[in-house]
């Protein structure tokens, strides 16, 4: 395991908090204002101001006021100037000290969709682009395990249904980006698109939990927030999107990202490795859950057993997964995982045997 150092571990910190204040600003023109709105007994923050050129009244949904870092910054809307200059030179130390980056086109095309309002409408970077943001949450660097040739994003069906907002044509953003990016169509639904992928076979993809049977797997889910896109249904993919947390990918002056909390992305990893049919994806899912679980280990037992617990707690096939996906990892790892829970076990009110730690 290649440990950080608390220097830049600090910058990473820094220089997530400066994207995020920069992506909030190039969000909420100064000429606006935000305020709060109670939706079936909660509170969301909505922002309504002027786009600086036309004129044109605007009303955005932020987010739920539950989020201490919208709240906060919607609080003090004395708009923190925030410098290019200093995120790419953080940028640029970060990835001197061997923290992962994306690809050119990757990386731009999550910040096409981000600048796009993405992320601002509660979507979620998955997959392995959100694994190269987490080194600098869990304080270590990976050895492997960062190559891909997609990008996956995911919503929750409800909140698409519910913000009452979209994204402008997914497409047209992607093309502005790559003009040979076109729409996949599937033979389950060939009235909407889940992907799509440029010339050289690069893709995105837009995935949705799937709550229902697995009938409902091979069908498409409309998606009003996505811009003209539709997403791909999927098993285990609620707990993994569930409370999501904020990092920045390492492109340009680094880009704002909503991603799975690496506890329930190592989690989900060690489930859907023993469900893949492809070995080389089921080695790769192992290796990444292995790496969160050794990381983790050290200063987040509490996080890490907590997720265990949860998805142990969610039934019988969860249970079966969950056991078989452990087996799977290193001796080390395995090991790691089995002291962690075992350990702190009695503070969610769990004995280990009943949590599949053995007696």
């Amino acid at each position: 395991m290649k440990w950080l150092d608390h220097a830049t571990q600090t910058v990473f910190a820094d220089l997530n908090q400066r994207v995020l204040d920069a992506a909030f600003d190039a969000d909420y023109p100064e000429n606006g204002s935000f305020s709060r709105r109670t939706i079936k007994g909660r509170d969301y923050w909505y922002y309504t101001g002027y786009e600086p050129l036309s004129g044109t009244k605007i009303r955005k949904y932020v987010g739920p006021a539950a989020d201490a870092a919208i709240t906060a910054r919607a609080e003090a809307f004395d708009r923190i100037k925030v410098a290019l200059r200093a995120r790419l030179d953080a940028v640029r130390m970060l990835r001197a000290a061997g923290l992962p980056a994306p690809d050119g086109l990757t990386g731009a095309v999550v910040e096409k969709l981000g600048k796009s309002g993405f992320f601002r409408l509660c979507g979620v970077l998955v997959g392995t682009v959100a694994f190269q943001t987490y080194p600098g949450l869990v304080g270590a660097r990976p050895h492997g395990y960062l190559q891909t040739g997609d990008v996956d994003f995911a919503q929750d069906h409800g909140i698409s249904v519910g913000i009452d907002e979209s994204v402008n044509d997914i497409l047209a953003r992607l093309r502005e980006v790559d003009a040979s990016f076109r729409e996949v169509p599937t033979i389950a639904d060939r009235t909407r698109t889940s992907m799509f992928c440029n010339a050289s076979g690069f893709k995105v993809e837009f995935l949705v939990p799937n709550r229902g049977s697995e009938d409902h797997a091979a069908k498409l889910t409309a998606m009003p927030a996505l811009g003209g896109a539709a997403a791909q249904p999927l098993r285990y993919l609620d707990f993994l999107i569930r409370n999501p947390v904020r990092s920045v990918l390492l492109h340009g002056g680094g880009v704002a990202v909503t991603v799975p909390a690496p506890e329930r992305y190592a989690i989900h990893k060690l489930i859907v490795a023993t469900l893949r049919q492809d070995r080389e994806k089921s080695a790769k899912d192992i290796g990444q859950a292995g790496f969160l679980i050794e990381a983790m280990s050290r200063f987040r037992k509490l996080d890490l057993a907590d997720m265990w617990i949860e998805a142990w707690r969610r039934g019988p096939k969860w249970r079966e997964a969950l056991t078989r996906g452990r087996t799977l990892l290193s001796p080390e790892a395995r090991r790691l995982l089995a002291e962690t829970v075992a350990g702190v076990a009695e503070e969610f009110g769990a004995r280990s045997e009943d949590v599949g730690m053995g007696g």
